[in-house]
């Protein structure tokens, strides 16, 4: 099955492009690429990977990509990902994740293509919830953030794609997932290489954090790789499915946990520049449909994310010693 991943280079969509080559065994897996991307993410899978450079901000780099590849099969991941850096660059954004799906789509119908194409949603589109407990799917859009507006309009653009031209697209609506690979930006691999970097004498024993008590839900990255396969194998177009753990964890028992692995003991000092404009203190989902659609369940366990996220910051912060 001809497959294309745009995003490819990024944090989801290289353990996606690992999932599909690597477990799955599947032979014609293409990825949409930046000029300027970094391709380190990829390392051991450029041989078997064919990878075309196009650009969300570029309609025309798109149509020549698509009409190339002529892919039965799409998971839409490039985006502009960042809840914290969206406040300072919100028209960029949605350029990028809006405009960009648009014109991805378009590029589709443009070569007369109606792939299955699976959108990453993200579960920020929710808001502030009414009431307790987790999120379903039927809640309301209650986006407080530009990029939670940008991805709420993913979404919907998604479904009208199918509802006016048939394309047969899956909408997922992904909660916190961490993992390996994940950039700093975001707050358990924040944590974690801070940790590694005091641990190799690189920077004092303190350590900047945001709002602690904060509750999300968190999912291991390798587990979202296999939710995005089972969507494309086993979800309805049209449909739309919360992708989550579906258990509430503080953001200070993350970090609880890192200080436990690491073994260290270090001062934990507020930065006012890590908190966030209308903040959502509590936010996790409900993933009883996308279960009973396709079988996928959270598999592995918090910890041992955790760990593997501390000690790929180690192997990275000995690399950047030894450069």
């Amino acid at each position: 099955m001809r497959t294309l991943i745009t995003g490819i280079t990024g944090f989801a969509g290289a353990w996606l492009a690992r999932h599909l080559v690597e477990d799955l065994r599947q032979t014609a897996v293409h990825g949409l690429v930046r000029w300027s991307s970094d391709r380190q993410p990829l390392a051991g899978l450029e041989s078997a990977l064919n990878l075309i450079e196009a650009d969300l901000t570029d309609g025309a780099s798109l149509v020549r990509a698509v009409q190339s590849i002529r892919p039965e099969l799409v998971f839409h991941l490039a985006a502009s990902s960042t809840v914290a850096s969206s406040w300072s660059t919100p028209a960029e954004l949605m350029e990028v994740n809006v405009v960009g799906q648009v014109r991805l789509f378009e590029a589709l119908r443009t070569v007369d293509l109606a792939p299955v194409v699976v959108v990453a949603g993200s579960g920020e589109i929710y808001g502030r919830p009414d009431g307790e407990g987790p999120v379903k799917e039927s809640a309301p859009l209650k986006p407080v953030s530009p990029y939670g507006v940008s991805k709420a309009a993913q979404d919907l653009l998604a479904y009208q794609y199918h509802a006016a031209y048939g394309l047969p697209v899956i909408r997922l609506r992904l909660f916190n997932h961490t993992g390996p690979g994940r950039p700093d930006r975001f707050v358990a691999s924040s944590f974690a290489r801070q940790l590694a970097e005091i641990e190799a004498g690189l920077r004092p024993p303190f350590l900047q954090v945001g709002n602690l008590k904060v509750v999300r839900d968190f999912t291991d990255v390798r587990d979202v790789a296999r939710a995005y396969w089972l969507a494309a194998q086993r979800g309805r177009p049209g449909a739309v499915y919360n992708v989550c753990s579906g258990r509430p964890v503080a953001i200070e028992e993350l970090l609880n946990r890192l200080l436990v692995l690491s073994g260290l003991s270090v001062d934990v000092q507020m930065d006012p520049g890590r908190l966030r404009q209308a903040e959502v203190p509590v936010l996790y989902g409900d993933p009883g449909r996308f279960q009973a659609a396709t079988g996928w369940q959270a598999e592995i366990p918090l910890e041992v994310t955790l760990r593997d996220l501390l000690e790929d910051w180690r192997q990275r912060v000995a690399r950047e010693r030894v450069r």
